[in-house]
């Protein structure tokens, strides 16, 4: 741990994303005081560096100038790690420049001494793609204003749970024969996602950084043929196929990508537009300034895929983003309360200790699956993506416990409270609000009754036949899942399935 006399604050914006989440805990061992800001503190809450000393948790939204301001206030520099690129925002680009522009005035207003910006390489001009453009448009924004912006700007970074990562190891290990536009053959010069936090936490200590614009990336220049390989070998694969094609569009490939990987379309159309751009390393300054040694694509890809096989994802692209509002499922509420909404509630008597009900509660979805007819929760998740959802594919982060905040599969997790309560909300494309709980309590030694509870509120009629075509299937599937549970623990069934009053 470094020692700083007068630590100073610093606030990080974006706290729950993939390189946030990940930098705040770095920028604590260096010994700073943090201030992460999220839209639901609850998503760090359950970090294990949550109830660090130095740590302080606020809600605010870039897109809140006010809360911004708030936010900055007290704070020596500020991180801009936000990108609004996500399945529930229409247009990215808006948001993302009237972002900028809170970010901008907040920093100003507050006497902030430096932003510190990651942003993408590219060079700009009319081919740039839309969201590299994007990109560098937010630089021009934040440097609009008084305070100073270091830029470090990457191309894609390899780590477990980035997006870019996911698309490429979910590609290669379910594709022996891969067809790609031709993009394939394009130049990039990726980074290691330790080494891109590298660069960021040392930005601070370098008074030389400040005000200037850095490309970040490893000594190699390679194509996405090459990545390809790379990660076959390293993964132990057969050797792939790889054919490009020049017919096939961005928009056919990010519909490939959208089936075949857990990223939505939406998100995967504006990252494969910017493939076929050239990105690679103008400027090696940074190299002097802030020295490391620089991962290989080989060895971080190494890395990465070492973290995915041991469980130990820090973050996640899927970890993004504000949870969906539940409230109007709170047991207790009217059931006028935020309008008409239905409800499935059932219940299951096992020969159990409520530890080990919840061990199975928690290790839903993902790799374990669902516990009764896996497949027709699949072809739901599949039929989620054909209308740009998000489908099954995100699976989860751990396959052993989750979080508030979690993607699973395709629910979010809103509240865990431990050998209680799971309570997950819907993300799936629907003509309504959906939320799954699951209630543990023991009813005597050695006897646990597990309740599940299912409610719905439509969006007007094809809300309401929807729930209405959904309602037959609920007495297998549901049923299923509760003797599935008992069957994951090895435990008998001592009264149940059975339908239990609405609560």
């Amino acid at each position: 741990m470094t020692l700083i006399d007068t630590p100073p604050i610093i606030l990080v914006t974006g706290a729950t994303g993939y390189i946030g989440a990940r930098l705040i805990p770095r920028l604590l061992e260096e010994g700073y005081r943090v201030r992460a800001l999220a839209r639901t503190p609850a998503k760090i809450d359950s970090r294990p560096w949550a109830g660090h000393p130095h740590l302080e948790i606020v809600k605010g939204d870039v897109l809140d100038r006010d809360s911004l301001v708030a936010a900055c206030r007290g704070c020596n520099a500020a991180y801009y790690l936000v990108h609004s690129m996500n399945h529930t925002n229409g247009d990215f680009v808006l948001a993302d420049r009237e972002a900028a522009s809170n970010m901008a005035a907040a920093a100003e207003a507050c006497a902030l001494t430096q932003i510190i910006y990651l942003g993408g390489l590219g060079e700009e001009g009319e081919a740039l793609s839309e969201h590299l453009g994007s990109r560098t448009e937010v630089a021009a924004i934040l440097r609009s204003g008084k305070v100073p912006v270091t830029v470090l700007r990457a191309a894609m970074i390899i780590g477990s749970g980035s997006a870019s990562f996911e698309i490429l190891r979910y590609i290669v290990e379910r594709l022996p024969i891969i067809v790609t536009p031709r993009w394939v053959d394009v130049p990039c010069q990726p980074i290691g996602v330790r080494n891109a936090l590298r660069y960021l936490t040392g930005c601070l200590q370098c008074e030389q950084a400040i005000g200037e614009t850095f490309d970040i990336g490893q000594d190699q220049v390679v194509t996405y043929r090459q990545l390809m390989e790379i990660f076959a070998e390293e993964a132990g694969l057969p050797k792939r196929l790889i054919i490009a094609l020049p017919i096939l569009t961005p928009r056919l490939s990010s519909f490939w990508i959208n089936l075949l990987t857990p990223v939505p379309a939406v998100l995967a159309r504006p990252l494969t537009e910017g493939l076929r751009n050239k990105v690679v390393c103008q400027d090696f300054r940074i190299r002097e300034l802030i020295p490391q040694e620089l991962f290989d694509c080989r060895l971080a890809i190494r890395l990465a895929l070492e973290r995915v096989r041991q469980h130990q994802i820090e973050s996640s692209w899927t970890d993004a983003g504000e949870v969906p509002p539940a409230e109007w499922s709170t047991p207790g509420d009217p059931n006028w309360a935020g309008g008409t909404f239905y409800n499935d509630s059932r219940q299951i008597l096992l020969a159990a200790s409520p530890g080990e009900v919840w061990k199975a509660v928690m290790s839903i979805g993902g790799e374990s699956g669902w516990y009764y007819a896996d497949w027709l929760w699949k072809l739901r998740g599949f039929l989620d993506h054909l209308v740009g959802g998000v489908g099954l594919h995100r699976g989860r982060r751990c396959p052993l416990e989750v979080s508030p905040g979690d993607a699973l599969d395709f629910w979010r997790v809103v509240k865990v409270t431990r050998l209680q309560r799971l309570l997950l909300v819907a993300e799936m494309k629907l003509p309504g609000e959906a939320t799954l709980e699951f209630r543990i309590e023991e009813i005597a030694p050695g006897k646990t009754m597990l309740q599940q509870v299912a409610h719905f509120l439509p969006r007007g009629l094809l809300g309401l036949m929807y729930w209405y075509a959904v309602t037959p299937f609920h007495n297998f599937i549901f049923d299923g899942m509760l003797r599935g549970f008992g069957k994951a623990i090895s435990k008998p069934v001592i009264r149940g399935p059975e339908r239990m009053l609405a609560p």
